[in-house]
């Protein structure tokens, strides 16, 4: 993404998991092909259940397990495919391209994450989720990326 390019930051608290879902419903709601979604967060801190709550509301209804050691897992839904990464293990930005990022992105979609693994790998205009734990139930979810994604994570603009 140009520097110069539209963008927007919104905190949200997810009190518990249907916020949670909520939340994964409205990204689900803006995916298209070629869009990468980051989700950052320590471990436990809800980056799993948030993938997990987007493929849901794609449509998905197998099991969606953390794909902390396959890396990545594909998901065939009615709207596009989804591939999950998890960059846990990753230990060079190089193994990303091992990993066919870029052919996930001209397919369909992407959920990352541990994104902070792929150095300048991922794309610049990646929807951007940090996840910060607040207490058992509680997240807060730090939320930036471009413009055209506000209207489907705030619900006050137009979006794509």
């Amino acid at each position: 993404m140009d520097t110069d390019s539209p963008s927007f930051t919104k905190a949200i608290t997810l009190d518990g998991l249907a916020a949670t879902e909520a939340l994964g419903a409205r990204i689900a709601a803006g995916l298209s092909v070629g869009d990468a979604v980051t989700l950052e967060g320590d471990l436990g801190a809800g980056k799993t259940t948030l993938a997990r709550a987007i493929l849901r509301a794609l449509g998905v209804t197998e099991s969606v397990p953390s794909p902390t050691f396959t890396l990545v897992q594909t998901y065939e839904t009615a709207k596009l495919t989804v591939r999950h990464f998890d960059l846990y293990r990753i230990k060079s930005p190089r193994e990303i391209d091992e990993l066919g990022l870029d052919e996930a992105l001209q397919d369909g979609a992407a959920l990352i994450e541990w994104p902070q693994n792929a150095g300048d790998r991922l794309p610049p205009d990646a929807l951007q989720i940090r996840l910060t734990t607040i207490d058992a139930d509680t997240r807060r979810a730090e939320i930036s990326g471009p413009a055209d994604w506000v209207h489907y994570i705030c619900g006050d603009a137009h979006g794509r």
